[in-house]
């Protein structure tokens, strides 16, 4: 496997170029104070170093060795602590945290970029962090404020990880039904019981605490997702003067043997009487869950760009340097018995597939950070309130599109290498077994088409759709002549989807079912569509650039593949979602 580099080029591109964040920055007082365009450079160059000089070494070796467990105790592989250490020290745990408990207080849209990094790097590491991260949120949004001082400190340092307790063995998707209980105690805090499963980093040996956030029941809770409340259960007692006190009554069963991600435990988790602290109020646990959802689920499909991303670095340098055949056109490389695969048709779809999507897909994501941005950091309301409903519509786009691409182009690059993409030798077939979980976890992607298509389009009436339409309506009525060949079929694209939309809204009326019959292809469409846009803007940012040197050339020529070649896939998934809900119950359940 070629050696991770971070794409900084593309990522300044992306920021400072396409997006311009630094005018957004200067609006938003908060983020005023903490962030320019030279820090964020900074902060994504010195990324690049520890992710590509400490992280990515691990990859491999951390596949081969995995995890282990024995009597409760968890190991991660060798080296994972020192680098741990190294990553913390550099304070990337907290990148995104609040400064007044120690956190970096970067903006979600540079946060995002360090998250590709180490993910690309090495994505069983990367979830160690994203987990802490992701609980730091949901304590920052909702714990008070003694609960904030006594543990976000440690967490943002990377001392103290974090978890989050939520699936059951009956219990995934339907989190209502969950049976872990929480009693109630004279002090204040409650006895924590039940056992949960799938707990990424429930138990390791990277930290000298855990602080668990566990999903569970009051005696007197309501039924359904309305009874569910939110605990800190610690793994050590945190004494009054901060000190670790004593272990708490909890444990880790085992862990799974899994497809991928190996380096990364995911464990059972018993609660035996242990000893947690409410978040927020009772029966709110879902509220101060999906503050964490909508970050998480977002970084969870920068996880699939970023196996892309690993995937396409390794297979262009092989494709540059692995001869084969010559091309139809006649020897290119005439001082040699045959040419690089890379003159070769098919090979340079694959290529430029896997390019078109990875670069689309962060642009994409960074798209939906400065939405997340927006809304947190925003002293407008009404601009606070747009990018809420675009963040609450495009985060089950970001999650699910953005993995099943991913998971398309780590296939490309196994492909590109034919047999050797296969064996172990060259690193691809990691990145296929390790891409794959993300289209699982953090809620499947059918879930997330469903609660695009159900909760974000027809739950709203189309009002949080009709942000997303009424923005790249505006864009292409803007353009200039220059960018006729991206404008115009980026209007159409708009204008299928729209109809689509309002297809969709009239026959849910009548049917319930055509809600999830139309669900996962309606999603592809929309993050075609969204993607189409992203390349509109980048194609618009590299358009009097191209002459500079070949970086914008390059985006310009990627955009048109993009256009010619992987947009025009909407228009049979939209032939499926308009064939409706029928001929999915054509046969009875004895019939499959």
């Amino acid at each position: 496997m070629a050696d991770y580099q971070a794409p900084l080029r593309d990522m300044r591109f992306v920021l400072h170029e396409v997006f311009q964040v630094s005018k957004l920055w200067a609006e938003l007082p908060a983020l005023a104070e903490v962030v320019d365009e030279e820090t964020a450079n900074a902060i994504l160059e010195e990324a690049g170093k520890v992710t590509a000089g400490v992280v990515a070494p691990l990859n491999r070796s951390g596949d081969e060795e995995g995890c282990s467990w024995a009597d409760g105790v968890v190991t991660t592989p060798s080296g994972f602590i020192e680098a741990y250490k190294t990553y913390a020290e550099g304070g990337w745990v907290g990148v995104g945290g609040d400064p007044a408990f120690g956190g970096m207080g970067m903006p979600k849209v540079i946060s995002a970029q360090v998250e590709e990094m180490v993910n690309s790097s090495n994505l069983s590491f990367g979830l160690y962090p994203m987990l802490t991260a992701g609980a730091c949120l949901s304590l920052n949004a909702h714990a008070s404020d003694e609960l904030k001082h006594k543990y976000l400190p440690n967490l943002y340092a990377g001392i103290w990880a974090g978890s989050m307790c939520l699936t059951e063995p009956h219990a995934g998707t339907d989190l209502g039904i969950i049976r872990t209980r929480a009693e109630p105690q004279a002090d204040g805090s409650y006895k924590v019981s039940g056992t949960k499963i799938f707990i990424t980093g429930g138990e390791h040996d990277l930290t000298e605490n855990i602080i668990h956030l566990v999903l569970a029941k009051l005696p007197d809770a309501p039924a359904g997702p309305k009874g569910i409340s939110l605990f800190l259960v610690p793994k050590f007692l945190v004494n009054a003067d901060g000190s670790l006190g004593e272990r708490n009554a909890l444990s880790c069963g085992s862990i799974e043997h899994k497809m991928g991600i190996k380096a990364s435990s995911t464990c059972v988790m018993n609660f035996d009487g242990a000893t947690g602290y409410i978040i927020d109020a009772p029966n709110r646990g879902l509220a101060a869950m999906f503050t964490m959802m909508n970050y998480e689920r977002l970084g969870v499909g920068i996880q699939g760009l970023s196996t892309g991303e690993r995937s396409y670095q390794s297979a262009i340098d092989y494709a540059r340097e692995r001869i084969q055949s010559r091309a139809p056109t006649g020897a290119v490389a005439k001082d040699k018995v045959a040419d690089p695969i890379i003159v070769h048709p098919d090979v340079r779809r694959m290529l430029l597939t896997m390019k078109a999507l990875n670069e689309g897909g962060r642009a994409f994501s960074s798209y939906v950070a400065v939405q997340l941005d927006t809304a947190k950091f925003s002293e407008d309301p009404a601009a606070r309130k747009r990018a809420e409903e675009l963040v609450a519509l495009l985060t089950p786009v970001a999650k699910a599109f953005l993995t099943d691409m991913g998971l398309e182009t780590t296939l490309h690059g196994q492909q590109v290498f034919g047999g050797h993409g296969y064996v172990r030798e060259w690193g691809q077939e990691q990145l296929v077994r390790d891409c794959r979980i993300t289209q699982i976890y953090e809620g499947t992607n059918g879930i997330q088409a469903l609660d695009l298509v159900g909760r974000k389009v027809i739950g709203s009436g189309g009002a949080f759709y009709k942000h997303f339409a009424e923005e790249v309506r505006a864009f292409t009525e803007s353009a200039d002549a220059s960018l006729a060949e991206f404008v115009e079929p980026l209007q159409a694209a708009i204008a299928n989807l729209e109809q689509m939309t309002a297809d969709l809204l009239l026959r849910a009326r009548d049917n319930p079912n055509e809600i999830g019959a139309a669900s996962v292809e309606y999603l592809h469409v929309f993050g075609y569509t969204a993607y189409a846009y992203m390349w509109a803007l980048m194609a618009r940012a590299a358009l009097d650039k191209q002459g500079q040197d070949d970086f914008y050339a390059s985006k310009l020529g990627t955009a048109r593949f993009y256009f010619a070649r992987i947009l025009p896939r909407i228009h049979s998934l939209s032939a499926s979602v308009k064939a409706g809900s029928e001929s999915l119950y054509l046969l009875s359940a004895e019939q499959f």
